[in-house]
């Protein structure tokens, strides 16, 4: 039985970062390296694109309008009338921007990684609304999947050549302002096996249930609270990039896809959904 459906059929070279807009009942997604933000309207199905100056590798909503951007050279915003800013500023040769996600205090927090994929070459930074960057993981390779429990406490997290996702707990002060005491709260939630393919972008649902799509692998997953492996959406496609939780009541799971090689099914590079899969987390939008 077939579980999924296409949303949007498109040719994304890396398609990337779905997230819902509840202000515009939107979904938003990125196609990294054609330097484009995508947005679908499910209810009407119309689409626009935008085209950025730099490789992008997530933009999410912000609480003001317009979206926050994570470029090659650092994260910007772009306001309701399409103007853009450098709000962190930070140029790395060989460096760019991957997937970020908005914690619950409002802050970005945005992940790096090095184009020919270096060990330890990429970055995680907290991106404060008035553009302090805190650092936290200076050393990662393919930083990727983040997204926070229901009740805000727990960070999940992807460095994707581990094959684990990660999890953080958050120290007395929240999620800001003692960024270096949350690295000694890091602990393995689920490691992939071997074969599987490599855990890529990831959401948590409203009974706190992490799903994770797997690049190489084919699969989008769903694991307990506790870690256990409860549910497998098997795809057509190989490269699932990323999914999130979208429709006006949350309820649908949306997944990004990737043709970055020759593309071995028609699919690859669009947007699929799997109707009805849970119910999702009313995602916060920057605060910035």
């Amino acid at each position: 039985m077939r579980h999924w459906d296409v949303a949007v059929r498109s040719s994304a070279r890396l398609g990337e970062g779905p997230t819902w807009d509840p202000a515009r009942a939107l979904l938003i997604w990125v196609d990294i390296l054609t330097c484009r933000v995508h947005s679908y309207d499910p209810a009407t199905g119309r689409r626009t694109v935008m085209v950025t100056e730099q490789h992008v590798g997530a933009a999410k909503p912000r609480a003001g309008g317009g979206l926050v951007v994570n470029l090659r050279d650092g994260v910007g915003l772009y306001d309701a009338d399409g103007a853009f800013s450098w709000l962190a500023y930070e140029a790395v040769p060989g460096r760019r921007g991957n997937d970020a996600a908005v914690a619950p205090d409002g802050a970005l927090w945005a992940g790096t990684m090095r184009y020919d994929e270096a060990p330890g070459g990429g970055t995680l930074a907290r991106i404060a609304p008035d553009g302090n960057a805190e650092p936290v993981l200076p050393d990662v390779t393919v930083s990727n999947g983040i997204g926070w429990s229901p009740d805000g406490r727990l960070m999940y997290y992807i460095d994707t050549p581990t094959r684990r996702i990660d999890v953080f707990e958050a120290g007395e002060t929240g999620w800001g302002g003692a960024v270096e005491k949350l690295v000694p709260t890091r602990r393995a939630f689920v490691e992939i096996e071997e074969g599987a393919g490599f855990p890529d972008g990831l959401c948590v649902d409203a009974e706190g249930g992490v799903w994770v799509a797997l690049w190489d692998g084919g699969q989008v997953r769903r694991y307990t609270p506790e870690g256990t492996l409860d549910r497998t959406v098997d795809l057509p496609v190989r490269r699932p990039t990323a999914c999130a939780f979208g429709g006006r009541d949350l309820t649908d799971l949306y997944i990004t896809t990737a043709q970055e090689d020759a593309p071995r099914h028609p699919l690859e590079g669009s947007v699929l959904v799997v109707p009805g899969a849970g119910r999702g987390l009313a995602q916060p939008a920057f605060a910035g």
